[in-house]
């Protein structure tokens, strides 16, 4: 197992890709999926495929659609574990199944990890390189969302090959990589050791416990709301939210529907048209309880104002 250090996991992600891929070949991404793979493949003439998550099934991958997908330029199948944007945290099945997929088609895997380390619930984590036998697959990481803190900037990818697929030329080629620019700062890497070693388990718990009862508060909450549904968040500070446009006024997708909360109720959600998901709005749960209950009363005061069983006269009740 070899690791490379690198300027954050986006750093790391960056990587990864340029060693494996080139332009005019194609990597298989999730839909909704974290916007980067995307950004940083156009810049370099490499083509992005998107393959479905089932919101029904907790986001679980489509993997018929995912096997569809892959040709013979296909180079890598991306896979986000915890997720960022979805909230999700897939299961050993699921996991071997993906891998399952990419040793029939021999392609190798990219497993995004950074939020390995936040999730809460019944589902607990498996990264996807303990669990591979056959498949090269390449895991990048870092330790900004562990301990909250987006300034430091320190990432890896580590490489799980247990029949030597990659050869020699993959491990020279990411070292030959990480060194094109500045890696992570000296002393941030000088400090890691004793980051790891002395940082207190209850301030892991005390985040994990939060982030669980904002997620609980929202589903809960939110899940009451006729013109919603909530998918349940299982990790990665997030949860995606559905939109149902239909039973709106006034609404006709995602972007609008989080313009008009911020303008009527001043509460602030992404779109997840960011995430090339429509119709679904991504919440944060960091913030303090009290901000998760009050927007969650905003939110179904919005929706109730925009409801069209509440028209009268063409116009929407209680607007403001």
């Amino acid at each position: 197992m070899d690791v490379i250090l690198a300027s954050g996991c986006s750093g790391a992600i960056e990587l990864a890709i340029d060693v494996l891929v080139d332009p005019g070949d194609n990597i298989l991404i999730p839909k909704p999926g974290f916007s980067l793979y995307k950004c940083h493949s156009g810049s370099k003439d490499i083509e992005t495929r998107s393959y479905g998550l089932i919101p029904e099934k907790c986001w679980e991958a489509d993997l018929e659609e995912m096997a569809s997908l892959i040709d013979d330029r296909t180079r890598l199948i991306v896979v986000i574990n915890p997720s960022n944007p979805c909230g999700s945290v897939y299961t050993k099945e699921q996991l071997e199944a993906i891998l399952d997929v990419a040793e029939r088609y021999q392609v190798p895997v990219l497993s995004d990890e950074v939020y390995a380390h936040v999730t809460f619930g019944e589902r607990p984590f498996y990264s996807m390189g303990s669990l591979t036998k056959n498949v090269p697959v390449l895991t990048v990481g870092g330790i900004a969302k562990r301990f909250l803190v987006p300034g430091w900037r320190l990432g890896w990818v580590v490489i799980h090959d247990r029949n030597q697929s990659f050869g020699e030329e993959i491990r020279a080629g990411l070292r030959r990589l990480s060194q094109r620019v500045l890696g992570p700062c000296s002393p941030l890497q000088a400090a890691l050791p004793t980051i790891l070693s002395e940082c207190k388990p209850q301030f892991f718990e005390s985040s994990l416990a939060l982030m669980k009862n904002i997620s609980d508060i929202f589903y809960d909450n939110l899940s009451c709301i006729p013109e919603l549904y909530p998918v349940k968040s299982y990790g990665a500070m997030y949860m995606l939210i559905g939109i149902k446009v239909e039973k709106l006024y006034g609404i006709e997708n995602d972007v609008e529907f989080t313009q008009l909360l911020m303008s009527e109720q001043s509460v602030f959600c992404l779109p997840a048209k960011c995430f090339q998901y429509p119709n679904f709005i991504r919440v944060v749960l960091t913030c303090p309880e009290e901000i998760a209950r009050e927007a969650c009363v905003r939110i179904a005061q919005f929706c109730k104002d925009h409801r069209k069983s509440a028209l009268t006269n063409g116009h929407v009740n209680g607007g403001h």
